[in-house]
């Protein structure tokens, strides 16, 4: 069977490489450590308020680090290193 003309032959590159998938762990470690930063915080009776849930680290600082490790795994995703 005749190949077209116009058919390229597929990239027999890999589409991530190494580098990719050391940023993607990165990413899914920076995910993981906002992750922990978040947990606990609750008290142990439901008759006592603990103040602890609503700290700067919980409400503020992990958040951001969640958002933080999905752009670093968007990057590395898309970037592309020669």
């Amino acid at each position: 069977m005749a190949t077209p003309e116009n058919h390229t032959p597929e990239n027999p590159r890999m589409p991530l490489t190494r580098r990719n998938y050391l940023i993607l762990l990165v990413g899914f470690l920076i995910i993981l450590l906002g992750m922990a930063l978040m947990a606990g915080g609750g008290s142990d009776s439901p008759e006592e308020f603990n103040k602890a849930m609503f700290s700067f680290r919980r409400i503020t600082l992990a958040p951001i680090l969640v958002v933080g490790g999905f752009v670093v795994e968007i990057v590395g995703i898309m970037k592309r290193f020669k």
